[in-house]
């Protein structure tokens, strides 16, 4: 096929192909058949972005920029991003399998993003110090940090870009954002949105590429100031490392093997769509899937008959069609993780209520599965699937399905159901993660910090101090005094 729909990189304000010219496809999970192309950039196409990144923070057309004025562009960027979100939707829905009822309304309501950074580009504020020095006017300010790297995986894009972009740029940053060479159609579409918006050249570049030609040359390009990124942990781990060479403020956005905990007296119906909504939302491709189920023993069946009635009726199918609830994953190898963990699990003695198995039909296609587990040492509670398994496990007292849930290298999500208010506040006080949802499950915000403990990362998305993450603060010392200054050995 030479009638593939392309997609170029986009530097220093322009769409071009990498230096090398290598250019790969992109395979509709769907269909398992390639229905696109893109450029892949070279070490000299991250260096030029790098540069160019480097060199917008000295322009004026940026640097002199009001804040104001960077927060009515973040303004047209989210107008621009509803308008065509149907669009962006179809093309995130083509290249990555996501529904297309969930990437169409994510990406309008990433606009929201935009707004909420827009809104406060011209809030980011210094402070007057009550200084213990006579005669000393002390103040700071906070800064652009300089050159960001946002790295940003195939899962979700326009969200996991917006909680990078939006407040780098509303801080008076420039940024490099490089999409996953799995699914990168949506972000170097998206690119035109930003071209479109009117951002000075260079301010915002997006490129894709492999390992050695694109992540690692500009992880540890020595003018990166600032890395952002979200990935699984042994790509973080080398994130880390190329960090050692520039010494970049990074910030990690990692994985997880997220507990909902079930008491008997919550609402069952309402925790069984928890649980669904945890582990078969988005197809089970979710950081935050809450893919560990932890039920009081007493209600553990009962869940588990809610849970088949309401599986019973998912339509796993054609991910742009309006009715289907389940759609492909992204890549055959989540399919194949799967069923050997799966194979695991039943030689540990799991008991599969429903699904197992990948469906018989084109594409990457896995049925909606139920793992009811004996102990914590079952496969698929200890593995990150990144696909619709569900693992229920059960608890006796509320001390076990605390320490059941705090049994994990991750942090991320947690859940809790349960009618007690008391019993709400008290156990997700306790729950080590960055999250807690109570009575709900996978909700998201631009005012909500999002991020996890442990292996699944450090530092903040979203919510208010994420862009003071995006700055450094300078402090500044005026001596008021018309006296010359004292003796020049002696620190004041």
């Amino acid at each position: 096929m030479t009638d593939l729909p392309h997609f170029q990189l986009y530097i220093d304000g322009a769409f071009c192909e990498g230096h090398d010219g290598q250019v790969l496809r992109s395979a509709n999970p769907a269909t398992g058949e390639d229905w696109s192309s893109f450029a892949c950039a070279a070490p000299q196409d991250v260096d030029r972005a790098i540069k160019a990144a480097r060199r917008v923070l000295d322009d004026p057309a940026w640097r002199d920029m009001t804040q104001t004025q960077r927060g009515k562009l973040l303004h047209r960027l989210a107008d621009l991003i509803e308008q065509n979100a149907e669009k962006l939707g179809r093309i995130e829905t083509t290249d990555s399998g996501k529904l297309l009822a969930e990437t169409a309304s994510q990406t309008g309501y990433v606009g929201d993003y935009y707004r909420y950074y827009g809104g406060l580009a011209d809030k980011i504020e210094g402070a007057v110090l009550p200084i213990d020095k006579p005669d000393m006017h002390v103040f700071t300010r906070r800064e652009p940090i300089g050159v960001v790297v946002a790295v940003v995986p195939w899962n979700a894009q326009m969200f996991l870009t917006a909680t990078k972009l939006g407040p780098a740029l509303a801080a008076g940053c420039s940024v490099v954002l490089k999409a996953s060479e799995i699914a990168p159609a949506p972000m170097l579409e998206f690119a035109k949105l930003v071209d479109q918006a009117g951002f000075p050249a260079g301010v915002v570049s997006v490129i894709t590429g492999d390992a050695e030609n694109c992540a690692i040359p500009l992880t540890r390009h020595p003018d990166v100031d600032r890395i952002a990124f979200t990935g699984g942990p042994d790509t973080a781990r080398h994130v880390v490392r190329n960090s050692a060479e520039n010494f970049a403020v990074t910030s990690l956005e990692l994985g997880g093997k997220s507990p909902i905990l079930v008491f008997e007296d919550a609402d069952l119906d309402s925790a069984a769509n928890g649980l669904i909504a945890g582990n078969f939302g988005a197809s089970g491709q979710s950081c935050v899937a809450g893919s560990r189920g932890l039920i009081q023993r007493s209600v553990l069946d009962d869940l588990i008959e809610r849970i088949a009635t309401a599986s019973a009726g998912i339509t796993v199918g054609d991910p742009l069609e309006p009715a289907t609830h389940v759609g492909p994953l992204c890549t055959h190898s989540q399919i194949e993780r799967i069923v050997s963990t799966l194979a695991k699990a039943r030689e540990q003695g799991a008991k599969i209520h429903f699904g197992g198995a990948p469906l018989a039909r084109a594409g990457n296609y896995m049925a909606p599965t139920l793992v009811e587990c004996a102990d914590h040492s079952i496969a698929t509670l200890n593995t990150e699937l990144f696909g619709p398994v569900m693992s229920l496990l059960p608890f006796d007292t509320e001390e076990e399905a605390i320490a059941l849930a705090n049994s994990t290298p991750y942090g991320l999500g947690s859940g809790v159901f349960t009618r007690s208010l008391a019993r709400a506040h008290r156990v997700s006080d306790r729950l080590k993660a960055g999250i807690c949802w109570v009575n709900t499950y996978r909700a998201v915000s631009p005012i909500a910090p999002f991020g996890g403990y442990n292996h699944s990362g450090y530092g903040r998305e979203a919510g208010v101090d994420a862009i003071h993450d995006y700055t450094r603060t300078k402090t500044t010392w005026i001596n008021t005094s018309d006296a010359p200054m004292a003796n020049p050995f002696v620190m004041r």
